[in-house]
């Protein structure tokens, strides 16, 4: 474990570091979707993760980069189990994936002994909400091909991606063990009049910018397609579900719909509600973040 910060400093950061500006106006939306033309991020991983081999595939399926995230065992260590993991990242599908990103998956591949894949999948202004759920369907359908179970995880935007795969596949007629939503993105439309109950509280995302950001990924679809919008879809036939979500998030009131929907349609759901936590709070270097890591490290673990 790291070294954890009150969680009163990160509203302060956020502000500081401008973190929030692409989510709380139109025009902060626009800019940062303009951005991307000049200014590249990097999305490799850190020089250094614990406990764990980065390894990137060549070439990449569907054009993308595309890691493989193993845990590090000493020889005569008992093989991996048939289990993989797929984790996409967040980042209100405009913002690269990020080093917390990186230290959370390298903690689940050490902690369950397994392979976690992670898609750097095409953002705005270059990606759009089909193309991205194809490509991923695509990679865990290679995975399944392998006679491997795929247990698949993703926050925030990533979470919108991983839900609408997780419908896809479940159409085709495959049920995975397992999808862990951190802090989902579910409702593209932005329509839940709780969000303006919850918004006086969130210093991090917003209705204006978000609404922007969600036209552009939506692409040729309608908003209330599932595709871009899971919610809308009809999650009967899922497979378990762990949420996790905090209550100073505006996505909040929408990972409620969720758990009752999903709950109705007979899908088991597994459910943790940080009190005062902020957007991915799993994420954060705090004692509520280091919970919720917990939370989604377990919810991956194979079954023995």
């Amino acid at each position: 474990m790291g070294i954890l910060l009150p969680e009163s400093l990160i509203p302060v950061y956020l502000k500081a570091t401008g973190a929030n500006r692409p989510f709380v106006t139109e025009d902060g939306a626009r800019r940062r979707i303009a951005e991307r033309f000049l200014r590249p991020v990097s999305y490799g991983p850190p020089s250094r993760l614990e406990g764990v081999r980065v390894k990137r595939r060549l070439p990449d399926p569907n054009g993308w980069p595309v890691y493989d995230v193993e845990p590090s065992a000493p020889a005569g260590h008992r093989a991996l189990p048939k289990s993989v993991g797929v984790y996409v990242h967040g980042g209100g599908w405009v913002n690269e994936i990020a080093p917390q990103h990186w230290t959370l998956i390298a903690r689940i591949a050490r902690e369950t002994n397994q392979r976690v894949i992670v898609p750097i999948y095409p953002l705005l202004p270059f990606g759009t909400a089909r193309e991205v759920c194809d490509g991923v369907v695509e990679l865990i359908r290679v995975e399944l091909d392998s006679d491997h179970q795929v247990r698949l995880a993703g926050d925030s935007s990533g979470g919108q991606i991983s839900l609408s795969a997780a419908l896809r596949l479940r159409d085709e007629g495959v049920t995975l063990p397992t999808t862990t939503l951190l802090a989902p993105a579910l409702d593209l439309t932005w329509e839940n009049p709780q969000i303006d109950v919850v918004q006086p509280s969130d210093p991090w995302l917003g209705r204006p910018g978000g609404r922007i950001l969600a036209e552009h990924w939506s692409g040729d679809d309608e908003l209330v397609d599932p595709v871009v919008s899971p919610l809308y879809g009809d999650l009967g036939g899922l497979g378990p579900l762990t949420i996790l979500t905090g209550t100073r998030d505006v996505l909040n009131p929408d990972a409620h719909v969720l758990k009752d929907n999903a709950r109705a349609a007979g899908v088991p759901v597994e459910w943790h509600e940080g009190e005062g936590q902020l957007h991915v709070y799993a994420l954060l270097p705090t004692k509520a973040g280091e919970q919720g890591a917990k939370a989604i490290v377990e919810s991956l673990r194979p079954s023995t």
